[in-house]
C-alpha cells in the first residue's frame, strides 16, 4: 500500500488590500498561512477576482473565504461568481468556513440579508458573547460563553439566511456566527489577525478602539479547530492501481 498526498485547503481570496497594506503584511492568504504554519502542500490560493476558477468540490479538503476591503453590496462579478459557488459547496459538503466579507458573502448566498452597519465601523478587539447553542457546536465547544475577537468592518449580516443558527454576537453585531450546515460556518471576525496585521489595516491615525487581549487568543483556537476538524487523512492506494 502507498499513501497519497491529502487535498489540499483552498484559500479563497476575495479581492486583494490597499497597496499600503500589501507593503506591509502581504495579502490575505499569508496571514491565514502564518496563523495556520500551513505547509505549502497544505492549501492553494485561488483568486476569484483575477480570474481564477473556483475549485472543484473533490479537489480540495475544504476552504476558507476571506475578507476583503470591496463591499458584498457592490454584487462584483467575481463575488457573484463566488456566492454562486457557495451555493454548491453546501449541497457537496465540503467544509467551509467565512470571514468577515467571507462571512457576509456567504450569508447573502444563502439567502441572508447584508448591508451596512447601522452601529457603524466595529474595529480592533472586542468582547464576543456565545449563545447557549454554541457550547453543543463541534467547532465551538471548547470556546468559553464572552472571549476577544479582531474586528473591521461597515458592512454586517442584518438578517439570517433561513435555517442559519447565530451562535455569537457583540454589542455592535448580532450576527458574529453563523451556522449554515454540519460542514459550513462563518464568523464576521479575524481569527487570522494579529494586533501588527490590525494596525496595518487601519488607516494612518486611526486607532482600532480596542483593548488588549488578556488571556488565551480563542478566535484563533476556533481557526485550529477548523483546520484540525476538516483536514483529511491521506488516501490509500493499493501499489499498481
Amino acid at each position: 500500500m502507498t499513501q497519497t498526498r491529502a487535498l489540499p485547503l483552498a484559500l479563497i481570496q476575495l479581492d486583494v488590500p490597499p497597496p499600503q497594506v500589501v507593503a506591509q503584511i502581504g495579502e490575505q492568504p499569508q496571514w491565514f498561512i502564518d496563523a495556520l504554519q500551513l505547509q505549502p502542500d497544505d492549501y492553494v490560493i485561488v483568486r476569484p477576482h483575477l480570474g481564477d476558477d473556483l475549485p472543484a468540490f473533490d479537489r480540495v479538503s475544504g476552504a476558507i473565504l476571506s475578507g476583503s476591503w470591496a463591499m458584498v453590496t457592490d454584487h462584483a462579478d467575481w463575488s457573484e461568481r463566488t456566492a454562486a459557488w457557495i451555493r454548491g459547496v453546501l449541497d457537496a459538503e465540503l467544509p467551509l468556513l467565512g470571514v468577515c466579507y467571507g462571512h457576509q458573502l456567504m450569508a447573502y448566498a444563502l439567502g441572508g440579508k447584508v448591508g451596512d452597519n447601522p452601529q457603524g465601523w466595529e474595529r480592533g478587539l472586542k468582547p464576543l458573547t456565545c449563545s447557549a447553542q454554541a457550547k453543543t457546536d463541534p467547532w465551538l465547544g471548547p470556546l468559553p460563553g464572552e472571549f476577544q475577537a479582531w474586528l473591521s468592518h461597515r458592512q454586517s449580516v442584518l438578517t439570517p439566511p433561513p435555517h442559519a443558527q447565530v451562535l455569537a454576537s457583540s454589542a455592535q453585531d448580532g450576527c458574529q456566527i453563523l451556522r449554515y450546515s454540519p460542514q459550513a460556518l462563518s464568523v464576521q471576525f479575524h481569527p487570522e489577525f494579529t494586533r501588527d496585521i490590525m494596525t496595518a489595516c487601519l488607516p494612518a491615525g486611526v486607532s482600532d478602539e480596542g483593548t488588549p487581549l488578556v488571556g488565551e487568543d480563542w478566535s484563533r483556537e476556533l481557526l485550529r479547530s477548523f483546520w484540525q476538524q476538516t483536514r483529511p487523512q491521506p488516501r490509500v492506494q493499493a501499489q499498481g492501481a
